[in-house]
């Protein structure tokens, strides 16, 4: 199996989108209400949490590189 690299961006927006699905998960199985709107925050602040988390990792990262040439 070929290894990739890790991107947290990606994890952080992915860990929003369940957390979206579980909440209208719950509201279709009547556990909960949840609004239609509740989908808008948070899904945009999964998207702004996880381009904050790439644009530090790159920071880092490019740090990195630069001290090792």
């Amino acid at each position: 199996m070929l290894r990739h690299e890790f991107r947290p961006g990606k994890l952080v927006v992915g860990l929003f989108l369940v957390a979206a699905g579980v909440v209208f998960a719950g509201d279709a199985n009547g556990l909960w209400r949840a609004p239609w709107f509740a989908i808008v925050p948070l899904v945009l602040g999964g998207l702004c949490l996880g381009g904050a988390t790439t644009v530090v990792v790159r920071a880092i990262r490019g740090r990195g590189e630069a001290e090792a040439d």
